[in-house]
């Protein structure tokens, strides 16, 4: 299979404090991988290090072949990426938003379509501040699709919202997984990485304590479900370094 995201030997530290050491993972395309850890296990860092945002100290990326800072003009039109912390102008309607992120691209998806796919077809009108956390966090990752990307970076993708939308969300993410896209997300909710994810990686203190299947890890621990195992792996509060 083509392998669409490949990390390799990836660090990066700030002064004294290491955010992570030596991580190695690869995606291929049509994957869906979880990147999991307690906050500040360095999660944010490896995917600001993938994506080019922030300099790593040492190791390789490279996204559909590409080195995300070389080419990161090339590279603006083929991914997309949806933060949790995400700030736009507090007037601003959902429609002018969508039309302004389409105007950034060559080619792209009909928004319109995409938001009635996230449910979210009658905000065209609303101001962006007027949204529910929950209808937030769904706009946002209409955003990151508008491009028709080929990878999508998801941080924390079904955050605020209830029941029934995080498994349309899911639904509408495993359709697009389908269509042959990849998907790199971060979830603290387990039973969401059962569903959708081929393989995850746990990072604790900015190390890789786990790599493979979920079956592998659950396999791998003392437990029977993922949520179990996973607290097994982390076995800490996540309070240090909460920024990293």
């Amino acid at each position: 299979m083509e392998t669409t995201i490949k990390v390799n030997q990836l660090s990066k530290s700030y002064d004294t404090i290491k955010a992570i050491e030596n991580i190695d993972f690869s995606v291929c395309r049509g994957e869906v991988f979880g990147l999991l850890g307690a906050n500040g296990a360095g999660k944010s860092t490896t995917i600001e290090c993938i994506l080019g945002t922030k300099n790593h100290d040492s190791g390789t990326v490279s996204i559909l072949g590409m080195n995300p800072r070389e080419d990161r003009k090339k590279l603006f039109e083929r991914v997309g990426v949806q933060f949790q912390e995400t700030n736009y102008q507090d007037k601003i309607r959902v429609a002018e938003l969508c039309e302004v992120t389409q105007s950034l691209y060559k080619t792209f998806l009909n928004y319109r379509d995409l938001l009635k796919q996230f449910g979210l077809s009658q905000k065209l009108k609303n101001q962006v501040s007027e949204l529910s956390g929950g209808q937030k966090q769904r706009l946002f990752i209409v955003l990151a699709l508008i491009p028709n990307p080929e990878v999508v970076f998801l941080d924390e993708l079904t955050t605020g919202l209830d029941a029934k939308a995080r498994r349309d969300v899911w639904k509408c993410l495993s359709d697009l997984k389908a269509k042959g896209l990849t998907i790199l997300l971060t979830s603290h909710f387990m039973d969401e990485v059962e569903v959708l994810c081929d393989k995850i990686m746990i990072l604790k203190r900015g190390k890789s304590i786990f790599y493979g299947t979920v079956q592998e890890a659950i396999a791998a621990s003392p437990y029977e479900k993922l949520e179990d195992a996973y607290l097994w792996y982390t076995d800490e509060e996540g309070k240090e370094n909460e920024s990293i």
